[in-house]
């Protein structure tokens, strides 16, 4: 209705009006939800390409990604909860929202189907009917983890003639004499390392289920898990260092300090494989190191058999040597001439006297 027409005159054309125009409201503020919703899951998603494009930035950005996510979730909690009232008021005239946009379950999944046939006699005339067709919609389930006990039973069979005894042996395990199945332990390993969850936080959940972990030996387990995932832990070391250029980098990991209940400042070293975007077909792969400083003695003894090409920052650590030094300056050699750039000519100059200085040092430390 324009706003220069006429009225209505009569109450029932008022009210017809009134009805109309509430449905518009309603409609206009389900639409301006739904584009403030977009907006801030847009939001988040910008933020979290920049991290992952300027990694340097990653621990700024942390904090304003988890208040941007919240706030989406908030939203979309708030969506759901007008959806619920509007279903369960079933004297709104308002029209329904906008369906949200649903991918497609996962295929790989399995179903379990549940079908629904109607009776084949017709209600109004008693005929057999035939199929038309079907409809088929599908609701994403969750079987929660559940514990159970497996019995090892090993039967002994004894010779009646010679008393001889046979009994199979008992299958291996990761921890012999434990009671922790493999299954057990790798779950509990991916708690703790993947999904942040702290023993006893596990020992909390395990509870409900009525079953005891004790937290000093799930403690105990995690150390032997790690000392039995040593040759991995190897075999990748191994494969990172054995290729041709490897990056480097460290950052900061707060450490619990034994006895006092204070945190210290450690290092994680990350050793990186992945030359896809040179063509190459080679696996990727990625080795973490730990030290408890950052002294340049931690990746000089790790890289001392390295020969290849080292891309790392300007850390001192890394070009302590004679050969790191090389790796570096090469690293940060540009393929352009340098003559062609004012800033490349600038900077080919730099590095030619750091290599002089460091040069000099050199021949001053020869006896």
């Amino acid at each position: 209705m324009s706003r220069d027409a006429p009225l209505p005159t009569t109450v029932a054309e008022l009210q017809a009006l009134v009805l109309e125009q509430q449905a518009s409201i309603e409609n206009m503020v389900r639409e301006i939800a739904a584009r403030d919703d977009e907006i801030e899951r847009l939001k988040a998603q910008i933020d979290k390409l920049r991290r992952m494009y300027f990694g340097s930035k990653s621990e700024k950005l942390a904090r304003q990604i988890d208040k941007l996510e919240a706030q989406l979730e908030d939203l979309t909690a708030g969506q759901g909860a007008a959806e619920t009232r509007g279903h369960r008021d079933k004297t709104s005239t308002a029209p329904p929202g906008r369906a949200p946009t649903r991918e497609p379950l996962p295929p790989h999944l399995p179903r379990d189907e549940i079908e629904l046939t109607p009776n084949p006699a017709c209600p109004k005339c008693a005929t057999t009917m035939q199929r038309l067709g079907e409809d088929v919609s599908e609701q994403l389930a969750r079987v929660a983890a559940a514990f159970k006990v497996i019995r090892t039973i090993r039967h002994k069979l004894c010779c009646p003639d010679c008393g001889h005894i046979e009994q199979p042996a008992m299958p291996s395990l990761p921890i012999e004499h434990s009671i922790a199945h493999p299954s057990l332990l790798a779950d509990i390993a991916v708690s703790k390392f993947a999904d942040h969850q702290p023993l006893y936080r596990q020992s909390e959940i395990a509870a409900r289920d009525g079953v005891t972990l004790d937290r000093a030996s799930m403690g105990r387990w995690i150390g032997q898990i790690a000392e039995l995932c040593g040759p991995l832990v190897e075999a990748i070391q191994r494969y990172v260092l054995v290729a041709g250029k490897v990056h480097v980098d460290d950052t900061p990991v707060a450490v619990l300090a034994p006895g006092n209940g204070k945190t210290v400042t450690g290092r994680f070293w990350v050793y990186v494989r992945d030359d896809h975007r040179s063509g190459s077909s080679e696996p990727a792969a990625v080795w973490f190191d730990f030290s408890s400083n950052r002294k340049g003695v931690h990746p000089q003894t790790r890289l001392a058999a390295f020969r290849g090409t080292l891309q790392a920052d300007a850390y001192a650590g890394y070009v302590a040597s004679k050969f790191m030094w090389r790796r570096w300056l090469r690293v940060r050699a540009c393929p352009i001439a340098p003559d062609s750039c004012p800033h490349i000519k600038n900077a080919s100059e730099q590095l030619k006297l750091l290599q002089e200085r460091h040069q000099r040092r050199q021949r001053g430390r020869a006896p």
